[in-house]
């Protein structure tokens, strides 16, 4: 189907985990001759394959995806590695005279991306880091957040009390450049160059959403979420890496060290997707410039010419 371009426009493809994403992502891709950026924190990850619902060897074949399988579970990954490669494979598809299609859940990425962040990632520093994870567990984390506060009361306004992973990390980033972490972020607003981007959101009712999610839970029992837990624990992947504190990773370790039964797990692995879900619609439900559809019933290629009758 031949489309007028406008330059460089970017078809965003977002919602709540289990809505069908990715494969309107495909369809779509087909029809446009697009390539996708995946947009989802968990699908970056070698190895860990059933529990992140990546894109299959089928529709790999079919659509080319761009940020899928670039790092080992034991690395961390952020939204400045992210910006990076996205940055990279939005340049190589323009190259092919491609249409670019960004589509997952992960809300920050998204945003990141199309707004044009500046993120110059501040490099850790893991001694330093540890003592603040130290005095975290001995004093608990008031007494970090007291600490940010005074150093940059304006992240301490802006980050929760709670957050420990945000106040560790706003702290080891004054520590180790000076300068408040507020301040940085300041001058990356104001350095942004946001990208032209026509969005869309897939949506459907609580009831089926909440179906689908449970049946793709299942499904990731059935094909082997166990065993591939059991792998990368065997492979030394460490039970309190980012990769192993995701969603059916964290509950299956915790199965396998034997602190829960096997249907508990299993049932916590659906409530807490549930739950991600909700947190997913919260955060994209605040973007006014989202175009919603609402999916239920649909096949992929139906909601994917919905979305080609807007372009």
């Amino acid at each position: 189907m031949a489309l007028s371009r406008d330059d460089e426009r970017i078809v965003c493809i977002v919602g709540p985990t289990a809505t069908g994403k990715t494969a309107v992502a495909v369809d779509l891709a087909c029809a446009i001759n697009g390539e996708v950026i995946s947009a989802d924190s968990m699908a970056i990850y070698r190895g860990m394959d059933i529990g992140t619902a990546k894109p299959t060897v089928e529709e790999r074949s079919l659509a080319r995806f761009h940020l899928v399988d670039v790092a080992d579970p034991e690395e961390s990954f952020n939204v400045a590695r992210f910006n990076q490669l996205a940055e990279e494979a939005y340049q190589q598809i323009l190259a092919n005279n491609g249409r670019t299609i960004l589509a997952g859940g992960t809300g920050l990425y998204i945003r990141a991306f199309l707004e044009g962040f500046n993120l110059t990632e501040t490099p850790g520093e893991p001694i330093f880091r540890q003592t603040l994870v130290e005095r975290a567990e001995r004093d608990g984390v008031a007494s970090l957040y007291a600490e940010l506060c005074r150093v940059d009361a304006e992240a301490g306004r802006r980050i929760h009390p709670n957050d420990r992973i945000r106040i560790i990390r706003a702290l080891e980033v004054h520590h180790r450049t000076g300068i408040p972490i507020s301040i940085q972020h300041k001058k990356d607003k104001e350095s942004r160059r946001p990208k032209k981007a026509l969005k869309f959101a897939l949506n459907l009712d609580r009831e089926t959403l909440y179906s689908r999610i449970n049946e793709r839970v299942q499904r990731m029992i059935a094909d082997g979420l166990e065993d591939e837990v059991r792998s990368l624990l065997e492979r030394g992947v460490p039970t309190n890496s980012q990769s192993m504190r995701s969603l059916g990773y964290k509950e299956m370790a915790s199965y396998i060290r034997g602190e829960i039964d096997h249907p508990t797990a299993v049932e916590l692995i659906k409530s807490n997707t549930r739950k991600f879900a909700k947190r997913q619609l919260v955060w994209f439900r605040a973007d006014a410039d989202l175009i919603w559809l609402e999916v239920k019933g649909m096949e992929s290629y139906q909601v994917a010419r919905m979305i080609l009758s807007h372009l």
